[in-house]
Order: structure tokens, then sequence, then C-alpha cells
């Protein structure tokens, strides 16, 4: 694996930064504290300007290569937050918060760009111009949006954008990414049924709200098997399902809640509609209404083919051919990263966490041995990126 010595040498300051955050998470927009410390480290780094507040409680350096301002723009975007979950580990940088910890990585991401940019800021061996974005609440708070919305892309002329997430799983040093769609679409459901209470000794005097939640959860499921191409995907999962308080009452109502993900536009247009009319029909059939709130989340997260082949070969040239899988299956996760690659051509990549705990685990932790190959491909892509032509 191909690491500078100056970038080695920054290990052991990165790790304490990356221990910092994860000791002291902060959720959605709230990462006063974390875009602070992003913010008052940029400027020290020497970075040529730093605007916070952008997305809210985004953070955005600039960085001029040698020549100065001018020459090609590009956005290389790192998230903050953390999520709403207990940790359960006893590393001795666990949490300080009660149920917040860095259960994603974000704190990795946020080290690793920030080491990029005092690698960046010292050397100034790129040409053009270097855009930082640090973005809050990617975890359920479209964050990316609020920074894309702000007006960041013009404001700061980016032509190319770019983000990397860890992957457990994936041996460290090791990156995957793929042209096209290589993460979901989200979307989130309520579905409450107004059945009609009764005894549970006297059913028929009521309309059963259980039943019939039971059957849409199970038609749902037709949608991917009845209704999609077998070569597409869609997951409908429902993840919640709450009726009644006694066990001799049939209760009034139920309410079922979960998520669907799709790759494709198309299929994620015909997976609400069919959505919507198994629901409405099923209750129909039993004599008992239904009220759907179905929200669609992020977009699918489509890389663009051009610039998946840069980010591929940048990262071949640290970790060699066998440690870069460029043709990856899709995730059916979602990602905000979607809004950036909307509104600007760039790729997402994954770099490998080794064998830890999955993402959104309370046992996960990032793996620090990751964090020299992250701020070499930041590093590397800046330089490579930027490069006049």
């Amino acid at each position: 694996m191909k690491i500078d010595s100056k970038i080695l040498a920054l290990k052991e300051e990165v790790t304490r930064w990356r221990r910092d955050f994860h000791a002291n998470p902060e959720i959605l927009y709230e990462v006063h504290r974390t875009a602070g410390i992003v913010a008052d480290k940029l400027k020290a780094f020497g970075c040529d300007e730093v605007v916070p507040g952008i997305g809210r409680t985004g953070v955005v350096g600039v960085i001029h290569g040698r020549n100065g301002p001018g020459g090609k723009v590009v956005g290389l975007r790192a998230d903050m937050d953390a999520l709403p979950i207990e940790e359960e580990t006893n590393l001795p940088h666990r949490s300080k918060v009660s149920g917040k910890m860095h259960a994603c990585g974000h704190d990795g991401h946020t080290a690793m760009l920030l080491g990029a940019a005092k690698h960046l800021a010292s050397t100034r061996d790129f040409d053009g111009t270097v855009v930082l974005i640090f973005q809050p609440a990617e975890e359920g708070g479209a964050g990316g949006k609020a920074m894309v919305d702000d007006g960041m892309m013009e404001r700061w002329g980016i032509r190319e954008v770019y983000g990397m997430h860890n992957m457990p799983g994936l041996p460290p040093g090791h990156f995957s990414t793929r042209p096209g769609a290589l993460m979901a679409a989200t979307a989130y459901y309520t579905i409450t049924i107004e059945g009609r209470g009764s005894h549970a000794a006297k059913p028929h005097e009521g309309v059963d709200p259980v039943l019939i939640g039971a059957h849409i959860v199970t038609a749902l499921q037709s949608i991917a098997s009845r209704n999609v191409d077998p070569l597409k995907s869609v997951v409908v999962s429902n993840t919640i399902f709450q009726a009644g308080d006694a066990q001799n009452v049939i209760p009034q109502r139920a309410v079922l809640r979960g998520t669907v993900r799709t790759l494709d536009n198309t299929i994620r247009d015909v997976t609400e509609a069919r959505f919507r009319a198994i629901v409405e029909g099923t209750a129909r059939m039993f004599g008992a209404e239904a009220h759907l709130d179905y929200r669609r989340g992020y977009p699918a997260t489509v890389n663009h083919a051009k610039e998946t082949a840069f980010v591929a070969d940048v990262a071949r040239t640290i970790s060699g051919s066998d440690g870069v899988n460029d043709n990856a299956e899709p995730s059916m996760g979602g990602e905000d990263f979607s809004y950036m690659l909307e509104a600007r051509p760039g790729a997402f990549i994954f770099i490998g966490n080794g064998d830890s705990a999955g993402l959104h685990h309370p046992a996960y932790d990032f793996n620090d041995d990751v964090l020299p190959v992250g701020i070499q491909y930041w590093s590397d892509l800046a330089q490579a990126a930027t490069k006049a032509k």
C-alpha cells in the first residue's frame, strides 16, 4: 500500500481527533461542538476560507492550489453526525453522551477529511481549488440537501463532488464502488387501520385491524415477487406492528410502520403506486379504513460513470488493482450524498473498515488503521481531479 510518509506521520494526531469526536457524539443538525472544532482546525491549517453555517450547521473550507485562486474546483465531503443509539463497548473513547454514539463512522470520515485538509494546506501540491465539505444530518435529516439548497455548489463554483464511507467487512485499505446506482432510494410509511373493537370472544361483532394488518404485511411482499422485474431491486420491510392492550379485546386500530428501498426511479414509482393500492384495497375488503402516510426519503445515490472510473483509478494508486472493486454490488442502504450527486457530477466510494461490528450496531467502532488510507485517498484525488489540462 502506498502511503506518503507525511501522511503516516499524521496518524497519531488524527486518531486523537477521531476518538474525541467519538466520545462526544452529536446528532442531526445539533453538531455545534463538532462543527466548531472543524472550523477552528481548518483556520489553524491555513485554509484560504472557512465558512460555518452552510446548511444550518455545515462547515465549508477552501484551499487554493499552488497557483492561487482559479482553475478547476472540486468538492470533497464528509459527514459529521452521530446516531441516537446507546453505545455497548468498553472502549476508552466510548461515548460520554447517553443514548448517542458514532455507530456509522462519521467520526472517522470527519477526521480523515480534516487530515487531508491539513496535508493539502501545508503542501499546496495541486492545481485549482479544493472545497472541503463537512456536512451535518446525514442520518435522516437530509443535511446534504440543506447544503445544496443553501447554494453551496454555486457559491464556490464546485464542478465535481466526491464522497466516501467506511464499510465493515471490506478489508482495511480496500475500496469498493460502481457506476450507476450504488445505494438505494428510501421511503418510510405509517399505516393506520381503523377497525371496530369488540370482545375477543365475539369477533363477529367487530372488524379486526390485527387480522387486516397481517394481510397487508403479507400482501406488500407481492410487490417484489409479482409487480417488479425479478432483475430489479425493491425491499419492503414492515418493522413495527402496534395494536391493542388486552389479550381478550380486539382493538379499534392497528398501526404499521416500515421502510421501502429501491434503486431505480421507475421502480420507485411502481412500488409506491402498488403500495397504496394494496393498503387501501385490503382494508376495504375487510370493511375497514386504512390511512397511509407514505414519505419519500433520500433519492438513490447514483454515481456518474466517468467520475467513478476516475476514483477507482485513484484508489488503485494506493491499494493496487487487487484492493479495488469497481463493480461492487449495490447497497440497499440510503445516503444523502445523493443530493450532491444530483447537483454535480461525482462519485461515492466505500473504504474498508475490516472485521468490525456492522454500521448502526451498538458495538461498532471506526478502525483507526484506515485513517492514513483515507487521508491519502482524499489528497491524491484532490491532486488528480484539479490537475491543469
